[in-house]
């Protein structure tokens, strides 16, 4: 199984769950072609790969502008090159797992929920199954908002994503491997 991981990191929260996806499943014996999203990445095929993993931390309810301004380059292609039909018919090869890391400071997980959607609709218009959608608490970072990791709606999430919430990440990647 070809599997490629995109993910945004800013703060590092990302980061740590992207490590641990990469893990698991290079411990089960997959190769990942695993991709910090930055301003200048160029391009990728997607329909390269039979699964996808895609994360990235929620700012003001969206991915990070980097991942936004891949995605919307990718949509762009996809539609010029034909990939992207009417009623976007299911590809029965090709799965995806969508998920992000959060702080939720006001309105908890609601605040993630967009960041996630939005993601996923480029997989759901390519016709991937989406298998799951992950939602990873993570504190706020810097330290100058510290705050709103201890005092948000939340409760207090400073060290989060902490081993416990590694775990969680590890055993759902190990149950997708198994669909």
């Amino acid at each position: 199984m070809e599997i490629l991981h995109l993910y945004c990191t800013s703060t590092g929260n990302t980061r740590k769950v992207a490590e641990t996806i990469d893990k698991t499943l290079e411990d089960a014996g997959h190769r990942v072609a695993s991709v910090s999203v930055g301003k200048d990445i160029e391009d990728v095929d997607l329909l390269d790969y039979d699964m996808v993993f895609a994360g990235s931390g929620v700012y003001e309810w969206l991915p990070g502008k980097a991942m936004q301004t891949l995605f919307g380059k990718l949509r762009r292609k996809y539609v010029d090159l034909g990939e992207i039909k009417p009623a976007s018919p299911k590809r029965p090869d090709k799965k995806a797992v969508i998920y992000c890391t959060y702080g939720g400071v006001h309105t908890g997980i609601n605040e993630a929920l967009p960041a996630v959607k939005w993601m996923g609709q480029l997989f759901d218009h390519l016709g991937y199954l989406i298998l799951d959608e992950w939602y990873v608490p993570g504190e706020y970072v810097p330290e100058k908002m510290q705050a709103m990791s201890e005092k948000g709606r939340m409760g207090d999430i400073r060290g989060r994503p902490n081993e416990q919430d590694l775990n969680a990440v590890a055993q759902k990647v190990k149950g997708i491997l198994k669909v």
